[in-house]
């Protein structure tokens, strides 16, 4: 295995010079690609750029920008040149900002655009160490001056390139000199979390535990060299990091697209991507998306179309129970299982493959026709997204993993992927559940998950008192995650020990899977349970605007504005029934689990405000904007 993650790009593209490894729009909106040759060619030259600037090795090196093509180009170079990353995206706030790259002493920083550098400028007095900003796209002239008032110096990209191409000339072999005195002990990147419960960490990763993970992807997954990935992630986020590493890894390409519905259809098209790497929420909207699709068609075809999503899932059930893929938590008789699901699975097979052919085949043609799988992660997946598309056909592998695990901790197999679990724990790595009286739990039995591997951070950047906290001497890191595993070793996620509510009673309830649950309803876009020290759950839900406004015309129910809709006694009669339905004793959940009360909002939650980048809830900024309204529920 290759020492650190540029020689490992060095050994592809000697490899496959010219292959394709990354696709990118020009301003006109047309893909453009790259070679393996190209690209190294680039890193190359941004490290020796950054050397010219005077960047010495274990030097931080701020990345603020969203993903596109200079972004790993930039990333790879300041590994080359020995610095380290120190990466966020361009929704990250001023505050945030002044924090993250005065705490790691940036003297050089990457910027997206003028907007960025602006913001960077504008928190230029409490980030004494910044003297030199690159910035990937033009600023106006009065933004370099008053760059250079501040005593910082802006360089722009393309000149960064050329500088390091002039000095590659001059000192043939020198990077690739600098390149090789690396170590897979050498830290990689410092990436700050998002801050979910408030000042965030930076995650200190090594060389090793990116490279560690990337062998093992092939037990994972059907990868091919060539195959093309549809990223639109942001990629400071570990989980899109580390699968674009993996991209690389397996000479295979990355083609670069938005999570905004119009365009990531557009580019399937032009892209015909075999993979594509999300999260829960894009997989939802596209499953959202089809089903106000068919709906748009008329009556008889939204009810022949349910009727063929409801077989397949039937022959799904089936085909699991016979072919052993459910999950075996508190040990399964396989051998009855199989024969029990043999006769149903058969009679179904044919009526099933009359609808793939009929009917869903067109939905695997809006992917570009090639499509493998989808990739799923940062967050829990709902069942009925997760089932909706293996039953029509569309593959969905899920994984689990945290920052502080760079992330892979599990993932699920291609061909043997069990719904109701993350996955398979990766070769080479521990987990372990505990209980709250600190005993190893036994399959099936709920637990904080432990994670020991080669993949577990080094620890937080200049913060041991919370490194030791979550981290021991033998190496277990702490996830905080409550799951549990199966008798095949795969894992599920059941709540958050930091989101656990604790009612009056003493209940603790795990809102996560609630949540989730709510979220399958053809009505509510998004919630947040709470009820810490309360005598019963509340809500705030925020409802699928398209899908109220559909109610409300089909019943005759007057509509001034969305806002004043809400408040109309149908619709909360409506979103009451809704969660009565999914949050009931026939779904699993228990008596004290259940909703008591709710609001309902017309504004959804939004990333950099009440969401982390990757989606996850900001409880506690939630609880500051709607505390008011959340309180109100409980008196």
């Amino acid at each position: 295995m290759d020492k650190t993650l540029p020689l490992m790009l060095r050994a592809r593209a000697k490899e496959s010079p010219d292959t394709v490894i990354q696709y990118y729009k020009d301003k006109d909106g047309k893909y453009r690609s790259v070679t393996y040759r190209q690209f190294f060619e680039d890193v190359c030259y941004v490290a020796s750029g950054l050397m010219e600037l005077g960047v010495k090795r274990g030097d931080k090196v701020g990345l603020i920008a969203d993903n596109r093509q200079e972004w790993m180009v930039t990333d790879f170079g300041i590994m080359s040149a020995g610095a380290v990353d120190v990466p966020r995206g361009c929704d990250t706030t001023t505050q945030e900002l002044t924090y993250i790259l005065s705490f790691t002493e940036c003297d050089v920083v990457f910027a997206e655009n003028q907007k960025q550098v602006e913001k960077i400028l504008s928190c230029k007095s409490g980030i004494p160490s910044l003297k030199t900003l690159v910035s990937f796209d033009p600023v106006e002239s009065e933004v370099e001056r008053n760059a250079l008032d501040q005593g910082v110096n802006i360089v722009y990209f393309d000149s960064l390139t050329a500088m390091g191409k002039k000095r590659e000339n001059l000192h043939i072999g020198s990077t690739e000199a600098e390149m090789e005195k690396g170590d897979g002990e050498d830290l990689a990147t410092i990436i700050f979390t998002s801050g979910t419960t408030g000042e965030p960490k930076g995650v200190m990763l090594l060389h090793r535990n990116f490279l560690c993970q990337l062998p093992h992807f092939i037990l994972f997954f059907e990868l091919k060299p060539g195959d093309i990935w549809l990223s639109m992630l942001p990629v400071w986020h570990v989980y899109e990091r580390l699968m674009e590493y993996a991209i690389f890894y397996y000479t295979t390409s990355i083609a670069y697209s938005k999570p905004i519905g119009p365009i990531l259809m557009e580019d399937m098209q032009a892209i015909r991507p075999h993979w594509m790497v999300s999260v829960p929420r894009v997989w939802e909207a596209i499953m959202d998306g089809i089903n106000r699709k068919v709906k748009a068609q008329g009556a008889l075809v939204k009810k022949l179309f349910d009727f063929a999503v409801y077989i397949s899932m039937m022959f799904t059930y089936f085909k699991d129970l016979t072919f052993h893929l459910l999950p075996d938590f508190h040990g399964r008789f396989r051998a009855l299982e199989s024969v029990m699901g043999f006769f149903p699975w058969l009679l179904l097979l044919p009526i099933r493959g009359l609808f793939h052919v009929t009917i869903f085949n067109k939905i695997k043609r809006v992917f570009g026709g090639r499509f493998k799988a989808g990739i799923s992660g940062g967050g829990s997946l709902p069942f009925k997204a997760d089932l909706f598309f293996n039953s029509i056909g569309i593959r969905l592998q899920e994984g689990y993993g945290l920052t502080e695990t760079a992330p892979l901790v599990s993932v699920r197999q291609y061909k043997r992927s069990r719904r109701g679990t993350i996955g398979q724990v990766l070769p080479n790595t521990e987990v372990k559940i505990i209980n709250k009286k600190g005993r190893e739990m036994q399959p099936g039995r709920n637990g904080i998950i432990f994670v020991k591997g080669a993949q577990v951070m080094k620890g937080y950047y200049q913060k041991p008192d919370l490194t030791a906290a979550v981290l021991d001497s033998e190496g277990w890191f702490n996830t905080g995650d409550i799951g549990m595993l199966t008798h095949n070793n795969e894992l599920r996620i059941t709540g958050r020990e930091k989101d656990t509510i604790v009612l009056r009673g003493g209940e603790n309830v795990e809102p996560v899977p609630i949540e989730c649950k709510l979220r399958e309803s053809p009505y509510i876009q998004q919630c947040m349970v709470a009820g810490q020290d309360q005598k019963f759950l509340a809500a705030l839900v925020i409802p699928i605007q398209q899908a109220i406004m559909d109610f409300a015309e089909e019943n005759s129910i007057p509509i001034v504005d969305y806002e004043l809709l809400l408040q109309q006694p149908e619709i909360n009669e409506l979103i009451s029934s809704e969660i009565s339905e999914y949050v009931s004793s026939k779904n699993g959940f228990k008596s004290y689990e259940k909703i008591n009360k709710f609001t309902l909002c017309a504004r959804p939650f939004e990333a950099g405000k009440e969401l982390s980048g990757k989606g996850e809830l900001l409880r506690h900024k939630i609880m500051e904007t709607y505390g008011k309204d959340i309180n109100k529920l409980f008196k």
